[in-house]
């Protein structure tokens, strides 16, 4: 069995939710899995881990500056590992942005920070407007418009596909 790291970064907690259930099933399977925010990466010996699975939620069409920041900083190290990237965002939701191959997000992050990753997988999240500030409400509600998503003000809708989710398990533990 594997000693496999999940860094995290989360804005709402769909991307935490989903890496806390894929640590779950990874040990589950036997294997050895610490779960760690990106933010909390640097206190942590990623040599010595076996594999390396990073998982980044979208915000506004784009990802965390600590998210590039952690693939800059650590590139060399995640080439010479099995290593995965996970993307949660709400427009994966909607078919033919599901798949790394047509999701925009991934694409420009791939292209900016010339990683390629082993695996890939693209999750869509949750929309709940009762978590969000007043400017993050209207902004999502606006996006939400725009692309005929839910906008009633007591949307609370996790979209995650959770077969998917688990899918993806068995492709990191082959990894």
């Amino acid at each position: 069995m594997s000693k496999i790291i999940i860094l995290y970064f989360s804005v709402d907690g769909q991307t935490k939710k989903i890496s806390s259930y894929l640590q779950e099933k990874l040990i589950h399977s036997g294997n050895t899995v610490v779960l760690s925010s990106v933010q909390e990466a640097e206190h942590l010996a990623l040599a010595s881990f076996d594999k390396i699975v990073l998982a980044a939620s979208i915000r506004y069409g784009n990802y965390d500056k600590l998210v590039y920041q952690f693939v800059a900083k650590n590139k060399s190290l995640l080439v010479t590992k099995p290593n995965a990237f996970i993307t949660v965002n709400v427009t994966a939701r909607k078919p033919g942005k599901d798949i790394p191959e047509t999701n925009p997000y991934v694409k420009k992050f791939l292209k900016k920070t010339k990683w390629k990753p082993l695996k890939m997988a693209i999750f869509a999240g949750r929309i709940h407007y009762a978590q969000y500030s007043l400017f993050d409400r209207a902004m999502i509600k606006f996006i939400m418009k725009l692309t005929k998503g839910p906008t009633a003000p007591n949307t609370n809708v996790e979209f995650t596909d959770w077969d998917k989710v688990d899918s993806f398990c068995h492709t990191i533990a082959s990894l």
